[in-house]
């Protein structure tokens, strides 16, 4: 479960974290709405932000994934010759 938060060097992913953040956020709040009024419930626009932003993040960071496979990081020993 702790891998889920790391990227392929070992650095906590902020666009993982940010998305599972949002999705939790955002299933919460549609609980709770299916129980409260039409009246309490949020802005329509608020809910689709989050939902958006969620989305938008897990789905950096599956791209970044895929394309990042091409480049590596550079060895100490490339860093010197260059």
């Amino acid at each position: 479960m702790k891998q889920l938060f790391y990227d392929e060097t070992g650095k906590i992913s902020m666009k993982r974290l940010c998305g599972l953040l949002c999705t939790v956020a955002l299933c919460a709040t549609m609980y709770h709405n299916s129980f409260s009024e039409a009246h309490v419930a949020p802005a329509p626009i608020l809910v689709e932000s989050v939902a958006l932003l969620a989305f938008g993040c897990l789905g950096l960071s599956s791209i970044d994934k895929i394309w990042g496979k091409g480049q590596r990081p550079l060895t100490k020993k490339q860093e010197n010759s260059e």
